[in-house]
């Protein structure tokens, strides 16, 4: 179920999930003057001199880009307008070492050897990515009959699910662990995204790591051994509200603001873990960040940590030609981490990233276009 302190966001919150689609900005460069002085951003007064920066990738972070963003604008700068799309962390990073937009965005970050070298090849520097918000995955889904108690998953049951192995919701596995529960007589339908995906990415790393079963392989496409796909998160949720017995992997956030149903879900721990921010911080934020920030926490080990979660990171350049345009980016950035974007995470069901990682970020941001 949708736990009763966060369903009003499905009613109150109902714009945050119409994420603009942009056009392209100017590209970055390499050939950054470094003793350019940056011209300042305009102050909130209206200054006429409009700022458009250009973001793409992943769905995940969407609905908190977009309450980020518009609010950024409307409080702070309202020179300054951020577009981000929302086209899934595949393109996203296609566009990104492309150098067709101002920041890539994604939960899987930049890793393998092929999209490293052309991103060198391109630019001459590797990829600059830094987390900008922590989140968790939901299995959600569309059961008729039974109300508004907890569905439970353990793993033997979502990995049988995801498999293929179990097929029924009347499967004994899945009744031996919801004994309050009368369940249909309905097949399961496995909703998987159909796009590069980083939400995918976080997904099947848990899966490959707790699913002796699991052949499809860890990315952000796989081959799924069985169900049917669509595009985002959007469109995974679409399918899921759309068809009786469906059940599929979607960030929370995106969830809880479509009234979705959501499961509790067993950890490493053997607990029953409902998702939440506060489950998924367990997980995260206890995790020591490496120099290159790349966290992956598959199966987080804490009684009370929630078990599928992960990190978005924003993909930056290391010279941007504009540099009134960096400043105001970065503006955007750091004011997204401090505490009035820390407020809109919470809000949304996302995890804000603690502060010393924060100052980590700033003197990542301290690097770019120094010459």
């Amino acid at each position: 179920m949708i736990f009763k302190r966060q369903v009003w966001l499905a009613a109150t919150l109902p714009m945050v999930l119409a994420v603009a689609a942009c056009g392209g900005g100017s590209s970055p460069t390499t050939d950054t003057a470094p003793n350019t002085p940056p011209v300042a951003a305009g102050n909130g007064s209206g200054s006429g001199t409009t700022i458009a920066i250009s973001g793409a990738g992943a769905t995940f972070p969407a609905p908190i880009f977009q309450r980020w963003f518009d609010a950024y604008t409307r409080q702070v700068d309202f020179d300054v307008q951020v577009s981000y799309q929302s086209v899934g962390s595949g393109a996203g990073l296609e566009q990104y070492i492309a150098g067709t937009v101002d920041f890539g965005a994604s939960e899987a970050p930049i890793t393998d050897a092929t999209r490293t070298q052309a991103f060198v090849d391109a630019f001459g520097y590797a990829p600059i990515q830094v987390p900008i918000t922590g989140g968790l995955l939901s299995f959600s889904y569309n059961l008729p009959g039974i109300g508004d108690r907890e569905l439970r998953l353990s793993r033997e049951v979502y990995c049988g699910i995801v498999t293929g192995k179990i097929t029924q919701w009347s499967d004994p596995a899945i009744a031996a662990i919801n004994p309050d529960l009368e369940m249909p007589d309905l097949p399961i339908t496995w909703v998987h995204r159909s796009d590069g995906s980083g939400t995918t990415f976080v997904f099947v790393n848990h899966i490959d790591t707790v699913c002796d079963g699991w052949a499809g392989g860890v990315g952000t496409s796989v081959d799924w051994p069985v169900g049917i796909g669509d595009q985002g998160n959007e469109g995974v949720a679409a399918t899921i509200q759309q068809t009786e017995g469906a059940i599929g992997y979607l960030s929370y956030a995106y969830a809880a603001l479509k009234g979705i149903d959501s499961a509790l879900v067993e950890n490493n721990a053997g607990t029953y873990v409902e998702p939440s921010p506060e489950t998924a911080g367990n997980a995260l934020l206890d995790e020591a960040i490496p120099d290159d920030f790349a966290l992956l926490v598959p199966d987080p080990t804490g009684e009370n940590s929630y078990p599928i979660v992960g990190l978005t990171w924003i993909l930056i350049y290391q010279n941007y030609e504009d540099a009134a345009k960096w400043n105001a980016m970065r503006d955007v950035f750091e004011w997204s981490l401090g505490p009035e974007g820390r407020a809109i995470a919470e809000e949304l069901l996302y995890v804000p990233l603690p502060e010393p990682l924060v100052e980590r970020i700033q003197e990542v941001f301290d690097t770019v276009n120094a010459g």
